[in-house]
């Protein structure tokens, strides 16, 4: 026969006799209420006589509530209301076994309703007793401790934001003796919770008087708990802890809070998605669903950053089936791996291939029948493509075109292209590339196929941002590389860029390009510092910063718009389109553009093939004649 843990508990003993000795006290002390301290001979033998089967029976009905199974060090509200219930369902259990027995011939109703009452304040006062012993002079970080165990150092913080995250910090901070935490107190903004406190912890001040407050308390870290407070919010907040020199943490999003897993422990540095100088960008879901729901949706470049986002967002809108299709057989697995098995997304099939490899490409196109296809395969470093410009023409260029042709060929409904900041004016080889895949798409309208791209700036987080290299730069202790000092881009989110790519397929009419409305652009240097900040450190003292000079193809800062067109808003007030006023080249209409690229790529296709890069420039800036090319070395010449 198996025993129960909880009779394996000592403990469990220790709780039954004190409990027994506290039902014997408040069956005397009621007799004594009642009876105006004055009790017979008869009072006492009643008492005696009641005692051998009252206390079995509150034992029995505790134990049948479950009132011995929870840690008493952890005593709640709700602890609280189960322990009512036995009181009061044991005092209707006397009564009624009086009643029946005696008719309360002999005795006084009003001592057992007093034995009730008593029983639920002395038992549940003995359990908040253990808890506010644990919690306070058991608890080593406790100032006021009388029993130290150990002499800890610990960390003086302040708390920002006083509402129900702040106040779930603070209670795991007084509860948790692995957290050498003391929490000095509070600091928020509501005027009305100024001068308050929660837990016996003071609300300071707002975030205007945080100098002072540092200053005064020697505070070594602070910790914000405003989750749901807007980017702009986030930022002056930051901002302000930075000028007061001390590092700082931010608590997740409220909804990890909801049923009790986010804790103090698994407070996360702040990373720089929290700071862009805007509010995040969310869909505008109307038309989302028709053009994606039952229809099948081709992906290229799923393993990637972006590519991997964009098929767990078109899920939601329960597509008939998703073919993805990559060159890169480890992203391609985890992605596949991924909807399969955590997302439980049955409908998906995995190609390992490259685009610009069109029999495998028309294959893919005959068999599936995809009527929606985003195309996020591309290589897109930038000093990588210099000094191998050919495979920016194979695959960015080559690639595109085939997919683009297929497209049309097969009757495809909507085409949403992938591009970039850098397609503005290029100066690198990356970029042209990405221009002429711009003006393919523009060739191929007026074909059955709605074509469209979107282009955006740097994608914090993604395989090529500089917030990965810095983060591993910092954690082994630097140097941090920054190219230059005065280069600055525009930045945005890996589910911003998948939400603008769907956006973009569900507003396109076709030959539209689509930005977001990305705010303020961000220094490199800015954001290097304050990565160095949000891991505890100081910027050239603890971790140093070295200048390297720009890299092949780089530029100071990035722009969203080129010469001849126009932008004007869309529906969506975060998303703006590009319209040309005109084809390149002078070209009037898609068809000769489409004539003269066919031309003039399978010229560019046939230099790739020689590896030419100056030749493969020469041609670029033929086909985009705002391309620089930059004087650089390739792999071979």
């Amino acid at each position: 026969m198996r025993i129960h843990p909880q009779f394996k508990n000592p403990k469990f003993y220790l709780m039954i006799v004190t409990d027994s000795t506290i039902f014997v006290i408040t069956l005397i002390a009621a007799y004594l209420f009642r009876f105006e301290f004055i009790l017979n001979q008869y009072n006492i033998a009643q008492i005696q006589n009641v005692l051998l089967w009252i206390i079995p029976l509150k034992i029995i009905v505790f134990l049948s509530l479950g009132i011995y199974r929870g840690m008493w060090r952890y005593t709640s509200v709700k602890d609280f209301w189960i322990l009512g219930q036995a009181c009061l369902l044991s005092t209707f259990l006397i009564m009624a076994i009086i009643l029946y027995t005696n008719s309360f011939q002999g005795f006084s109703r009003a001592v057992f309703i007093i034995d009730g009452a008593l029983t639920f304040l002395l038992v549940g006062g003995k359990r908040m007793a253990i808890r506010s012993f644990f919690s306070m002079y058991a608890n080593p970080k406790n100032v006021d401790n009388p029993f130290p165990k150990i002499n800890y150092n610990f960390k003086k913080v302040l708390i920002v934001g006083a509402g129900a995250a702040g106040e779930k910090i603070l209670r795991e901070i007084f509860e948790n003796y692995q957290l050498h935490y003391h929490v000095v107190g509070f600091i928020d903004d509501d005027p009305e919770k100024q001068g308050r406190s929660i837990h016996g912890v003071h609300v300071l001040g707002n975030v205007a008087r945080l100098p002072y407050i540092l200053e005064k308390a020697k505070i070594e870290e602070i910790l914000i708990a405003v989750p749901s407070a807007s980017g702009d919010q986030i930022r002056h907040i930051v901002e302000t802890c930075q000028a007061c020199n001390v590092s700082y943490k931010i608590l997740p999003g409220i909804g990890g809070l909801i049923d009790g897993r986010v804790s103090v422990k698994i407070l996360r540095d702040i990373s720089y998605e929290d700071l862009l100088g805007r509010s995040p960008v969310h869909l505008d879901i109307s038309g989302i669903r028709n053009y994606l729901d039952g229809k099948t949706v081709l992906v290229t470049g799923c393993g990637g950053s972006i590519g991997s986002e964009l098929c767990r967002q078109v899920l939601q809108y329960q597509p008939r089936a998703i073919i993805l299709v990559d060159a890169g057989e480890e992203n391609l697995f985890n992605i596949q791996m991924e909807l399969q098995n955590i997302r439980y997304y049955r409908h998906c099939v995995a190609i390992l291939g490259q685009v610009q490899n069109k029999p495998l490409m028309d294959n893919i196109f005959k068999k599936y029948k995809p009527q929606v296809v985003f195309h996020a395969a591309a290589y897109k470093h930038v000093p990588m493509l210099e000094k191998n410009p050919w495979e920016a023409v194979t695959n960015n260029i080559v690639g595109s075109q085939v997919v683009m042709d297929l497209a049309v060929e097969h009757g495809v409904k909507r085409f949403v292209l992938v591009s970039t900041d850098k397609a503005v004016k290029p100066t690198n080889v990356m970029g042209a590339s990405k221009r002429v895949a711009e003006l393919l798409l523009q060739s191929f309208q007026g074909n059955g196929t709605k074509f469209m791209a979107v282009r955006f700036g740097n994608v914090v987080g993604s395989s090529g941002s500089v917030i990965p290299l810095f983060r591993r730069q910092i954690e082994q202790g630097g140097p941090v590389t920054v190219t230059h000092p005065d280069v600055n881009r525009y930045f945005m989110t890996i589910p911003e860029a998948a939400q603008m790519i769907i956006q973009a397929g569900a507003m396109g009419e076709g030959g539209e390009v689509f930005i977001l409305r990305m705010g303020t652009p961000v220094k490199i240097l800015d954001m290097a510092r304050d990565l160095i900040r949000l891991s505890g450190k100081e910027p050239d003292k603890d971790i140093k910063i070295v200048f390297t000079g720009l890299r092949e193809g780089e530029k100071l800062y990035e722009e969203l718009i080129t010469v001849g067109e126009g932008i004007a808003p869309t529906k969506h007030e975060k998303v703006m389109v590009l319209r040309q006023d005109g084809l390149s080249n002078g070209l009037k209409s898609p068809a000769e553009l489409h004539g003269w690229l066919n031309s003039e790529l399978k010229e560019l296709h046939e230099l790739s093939l020689l590896h030419d890069s100056r030749a493969i420039k020469r041609k670029l800036k033929e086909i985009v004649p705002e391309y620089s090319p930059q004087e650089t070395e390739s792999i071979f010449r």
